[in-house]
């Protein structure tokens, strides 16, 4: 964290900030983010983030350098429930679960909730993301799950990715393992699957 500041954008929704900063000053800071590699990603905190974080139903952190404020990337936390079928998951992950939720004998799945990353990603403008590693950004991510474990308990978090090899072995190589799939559709009505990845706190 020697490198890297984050910030709740709630800071920037507060009305009366004593710093004067408020929501138009937030659309400006995120209006050139850019992230060709994920258009989801950069449409999510231009179109999404705001609003989602005014209904908490999620909350979006810029993430910044701490050498000159540039915006280097972002991710989004939720609380959702997670649904794990005890049939592909090993034994230490089922006790762990049983701590904070209860075997459904007819599903044959523990439902708990989770705190979900639900965006991660870097910001591609002026070359900004040769300045922060993916690693780098979750690790920033990770800090702020652990302080909502620490205020709020839980034992469990959670992502989605698309079925990419290269993706999915970072995700494992941080701490995270294949859990289920999801199937979604997108905006333009295209069916497809998104792999489920859990890691506890």
């Amino acid at each position: 964290m020697d490198k890297f500041s984050y910030i709740n954008i709630r800071e920037y929704l507060v009305q009366d900030h004593p710093d004067g900063i408020g929501e138009a000053d937030l659309r400006t800071a995120i209006s050139d983010f850019s992230c060709p590699r994920n258009l989801d990603v950069e449409n999510f905190l231009k179109k999404n983030a705001i609003e989602f974080t005014k209904k908490n139903q999620s909350v979006t952190y810029l993430v910044l350098s701490n050498e000159d404020g540039e915006i280097v990337g972002y991710f989004t936390v939720a609380l959702k429930p997670i649904t794990v079928n005890v049939g592909i998951i090993s034994n230490t992950v089922k006790r762990k679960l049983q701590r904070i939720s209860k075997l459904d004998e007819d599903t044959g799945t523990y439902t708990a909730a989770a705190f979900l990353i639900a965006q991660l990603g870097k910001n591609f403008t002026r070359q900004l993301n040769k300045r922060i590693s993916g690693e780098e950004l979750l690790d920033v991510a990770w800090v702020v799950v652990e302080g909502l474990q620490y205020a709020a308990g839980g034992v469990v978090s959670f992502l989605e990715a698309e079925r990419n090899e290269k993706l999915l072995g970072f995700y494992r190589s941080n701490g995270f393992r294949e859990f289920d799939v999801k199937a979604v559709v997108d905006s333009e009505g295209n069916r497809h699957e998104l792999v489920q990845l859990l890691r506890f706190i």
